[in-house]
């Protein structure tokens, strides 16, 4: 599917964002809810020992799901046999040393593994789950804990080009794999169909799913939905049942969204599902995948994206990249960014510049092709705002490279949070060098997204104005010239405004 480049962020966003509230959670679950104000940050532990910035099973079950829709045909579909098996052997695979594995979750693959030796057969099938997972829900009467709910966002990138209707049916067929009772199908249908939304739009609407149900069961869930938006995620002391889940989930989003929007609105809403207490790894995931359908890759925070990473040995850029190729619909591609190794810029003309930062010389100042002076020049972090091939610094350890969507454009549908971005992007250089680290704050030529970040860096380290600061660039990057938009930010930004590390609206 073509997507426009607000739509690309908004996918991209998906599971980067899922993962983020995943590993925000992770250290506080089934904790007691936290005070208001508290604070939440990526600090690891918890009761399975998470590393900080780590995910957990939440993300770690979407994974195979998307891994395996973007290595399948795209006719074939999410329900296809051999798509359902490749994912249910990821599974399989992945609980064998996995630090946390839901108890139901487990039980289903444990059973679906003797019911495949019991065949003959050294391997699972998709068949082997879905008998497990009904046998579980026959014998217990209950099978509807949030399992399914947590891993189903990349269901909904699949399908941005068919019908909701066919959306909710295979949610409901991915889901059934361990979780069959009709509360997990339905709540896994619902989420899909608004994160479908969410990408293709922009709104946050988790009522656009409500007319595929039987009409009964859409005033359930509709009498469900309502509760959630006069309830608070706290309110919610049974979130490893899946409705809990998602009313807990949709109560985080829909409370910050009264007095806050953008990227702001993301991560006050992750962290209000994370004070909710309980399951918070799992309520934040859910509520990560709609909101990053809703506010695109560019909204989730860098100190968030910064050390993200997770089982199979990804990190956030891994998730971006599936997150793209999922809703392009086209496969993996290993030829073109984001996949590619290197980004060509040959025809680009000089991109070779390099010069000193005026008012901070542990800080470079380049064009693309610097970063093959990085190791030259003991430069130890690199903030990049123009598209990289994943071995164009190989210099540099991923948690020490910041990488920032940013079109040099001054069009309002380039560029998802443009002010909110090129201040992320000078906090990234001003944390970095609190680091004690030498930084190349790079674009392609040096000419407008990099003086402009520069200019806002300048500003907070010598408290002068932007615009100051600014001129006192040019002199040493005569060509630099923001466009209209970018020049717009430096005028409405003060010496003395807050950072986004610590203002991130």
């Amino acid at each position: 599917m073509i997507l426009n480049p607000l739509q690309n962020d908004r996918a991209a966003g998906v599971l980067v964002a899922m993962a983020a509230g995943d590993a925000l959670g992770a250290g506080y679950e089934f904790g007691a809810p936290l005070p208001d104000g508290a604070e939440v940050t990526m600090k690891g532990g918890g009761p399975f020992g998470f590393a900080p910035s780590e995910w957990t099973d939440d993300t770690s079950m979407a994974i195979p799901i998307a891994q395996a829709l973007l290595e399948s045909s795209s006719a074939a579909g999410s329900g296809s046999p051999a798509v359902l098996t490749m994912i249910v052997r990821a599974w399989a695979a992945w609980a064998t040393d996995a630090k946390d594995v839901g108890a139901q979750t487990s039980s289903v693959i444990a059973a679906a593994r003797r019911l495949a030796s019991a065949a003959g057969r050294d391997k699972v099938h998709a068949a082997d789950f879905t008998a497990a997972a009904a046998d579980f829900h026959s014998c217990t009467g209950r099978s509807a804990g949030n399992g399914s709910l947590m891993r189903t966002a990349p269901l909904a990138l699949a399908y941005l080009d068919r019908d909701p209707a066919s959306l909710m049916a295979e949610a409901a067929v991915v889901s059934a794999l361990t979780h069959t009772d009709p509360d997990a199908q339905e709540a896994c249908g619902l989420w899909c169909v608004a994160i479908r939304k969410a990408v293709l739009t922009g709104e946050l609407d988790v009522r656009a799913g409500l007319p595929l149900l039987p009409p009964g069961r859409a005033a359930v869930w509709l009498k469900r939905i309502e509760r959630a938006e006069r309830s608070r995620p706290r309110d919610f002391e049974h979130n490893g049942w899946v409705v809990e889940a998602l009313q807990g989930a949709w109560s985080a989003i829909h409370l910050a969204g009264l007095s806050t929007s953008g990227p702001a609105h993301l991560r006050a809403s992750l962290e209000e599902a994370v004070r909710g207490g309980r399951d918070t790894d799992t309520v934040a995931a859910i509520a990560g995948g709609l909101l990053g359908a809703a506010h695109g890759y560019t909204a989730v925070p860098f100190e968030w994206r910064r050390s993200l990473h997770g089982w199979p040995g990804l990190h956030a850029r891994d998730l971006m990249t599936l997150g793209m190729e999922l809703a392009r619909g086209d496969g993996r591609r290993d030829h073109v960014w984001p996949r590619a190794a290197h980004q060509d810029y040959s025809m680009w003309g000089r991109t070779d510049v390099l010069v000193k930062h005026p008012h901070d010389d542990g800080v470079w100042l380049g064009g693309v092709r610097s970063l093959a002076r990085v190791a030259e020049l003991g430069i130890d972090a690199v903030v990049s705002l123009c598209r990289l091939g994943v071995e164009d610094v190989p210099d540099v350890p991923s948690c020490d490279q910041a990488t920032f969507w940013v079109v040099d454009s001054a069009e309002a549908g380039d560029n998802g949070q443009p002010g909110f971005v090129l201040r992320e992007a000078s906090a990234a250089v001003e944390l970095f060098r609190s680091e004690g680290k030498t930084v190349l704050l790079h674009c392609v030529r040096a000419e407008s997204r990099t003086p402009t970040v520069a200019a806002l860096y300048g500003a907070t380290v010598a408290g002068i104005d932007p615009l100051r600061a600014l001129e006192d660039i040019r002199r040493v990057l005569p060509a630099a010239q923001p466009n209209r938009l970018f020049l717009k930010l430096l005028v409405k930004t003060n010496a003395g405004a807050p950072t986004a590390a610590t203002n991130p609206t």
